[in-house]
């Protein structure tokens, strides 16, 4: 047998260390006769999973650990670990065990098949693949979420969801500088932001039930995927950080209106007080909001780190606050009039002040 690479398997994990040498010999099994490697991408679990995985690589060379350190999201991670590898082949597989890894080999063989091959997709939705033991409520969402994502893919792709697929690493390479990196689906990312189409062949396999940890499915994972469909089909007209963070900032002006109400009105405080109670209220909800979606990758966590940016948030904020006024009232004074346009342009200026200072001092370098 060649000591050369025949491929690498990416599993993205976060809190997995259950499942980490369940894993590798699930893949020794399945990849017999093969030279593989697997490179654990796990985004600093705070209950070692990088550990177990060092753990292992110290006596089975083919297991390697990428440990990101302020850094998070799925799709990221995957990229980070598609691009690790020498391998000519890479694979995607996730380390809740759910995924079939029996497949490998016939993906492997689909590729030695037919040079002009790009991906190999695993599939729930062709003949012979199927959902498993899924309840009604998660296979209406995940129907759902595949129509939704036909609106950008071109393809007739059958399950464009799947989180198992494998590809040719050099023609990822040359996708990956087009890669948004956003939200847990990386094959739509993939498949999408490839300039030609890519030459796909789909293979059966049956969804698993989990058998140890907990499901990553919740409410913000389902946001991050819409975020990723918005990328795809608006992100080039105004990026979609940007989107998200001015939606939030509607939201606040929202909260803004109400607790001035609740405190002037309601209560009996002064105006002042009120609309200073009100900022004060208003920036901790966008601070906050802004920190769980749209910084989502680099959120702020800890006490101290979450003290310190909602500083630095109020202070950026503040600074776009008084730009705000000094703009909208030099252009109504300019305009003679037009107050609805001039406030508007204030507002444009505050947020594009807030987003790109905030970006930079309180979550760190905007990318």
């Amino acid at each position: 047998m060649s000591d050369l690479l025949d491929i690498a398997v990416v599993v993205p994990v976060f809190n997995e260390r259950d499942n980490v040498a369940t894993l590798i010999a699930k893949l020794d099994q399945a990849l017999a006769g093969y030279v593989w490697e697997a490179i654990f991408v796990d985004d600093d679990s705070p209950d070692g999973t990088a550990d177990v995985a060092r753990e292992l690589g110290r006596i089975d060379r083919r297991v390697r650990v990428i440990q990101r350190i302020g850094r998070r999201g799925l799709s990221s991670a995957c990229i980070e670990g598609m691009c690790a590898t020498a391998a000519p082949v890479v694979a995607v597989i996730d380390g809740d065990l759910q995924h079939d890894e029996t497949v490998l080999p016939k993906m492997l063989a689909a590729f030695a098949e037919d040079p002009t091959l790009d991906v190999v997709v695993g599939s729930r939705f062709v003949a012979g693949g199927g959902l498993g033991d899924w309840d009604s409520d998660r296979v209406a969402k995940s129907a759902f979420a595949t129509k939704l994502s036909r609106r950008v893919l071109a393809q007739d792709l059958s399950d464009p969801m799947s989180g198992f697929f494998a590809i040719r690493a050099d023609r990822l390479r040359a996708i990956v500088p087009k890669l948004s990196g956003i939200g847990f689906k990386i094959l739509l990312d993939i498949m999408t932001a490839s300039p030609e189409p890519l030459r796909f062949r789909e293979l059966p396999y049956v969804f698993r039930l989990r058998e140890a940890g907990e499901s990553k499915l919740d409410h913000v994972v389902a946001m991050e995927y819409l975020i990723a469909l918005y990328d795809r089909m608006f992100g080039k007209v105004v990026p979609v950080r940007f989107a998200m963070f001015s939606a939030i900032g509607a939201l606040g002006a929202a909260v803004h209106l109400g607790t001035v109400w609740l405190a002037f009105q309601a209560v009996g405080l002064g105006f002042i007080t009120a609309t200073v109670l009100a900022t004060l209220v208003a920036m901790t909800f966008n601070f906050f909001l802004n920190n769980a979606l749209t910084y989502r990758d680099r959120r702020l966590t800890g006490a101290k780190a979450l003290l310190s940016g909602w500083v630095s948030f109020c202070l950026v904020c503040s600074v776009g606050g008084a730009a705000n006024v000094g703009v909208a009232s030099f252009l109504h004074e300019m305009r003679d009039g037009g107050w609805a346009a001039s406030s508007l342009a204030g507002i444009l200026v505050a947020a594009v002040w807030n987003f790109a200072l905030s970006s930079r001092f309180t979550w760190g370098r905007y990318k």
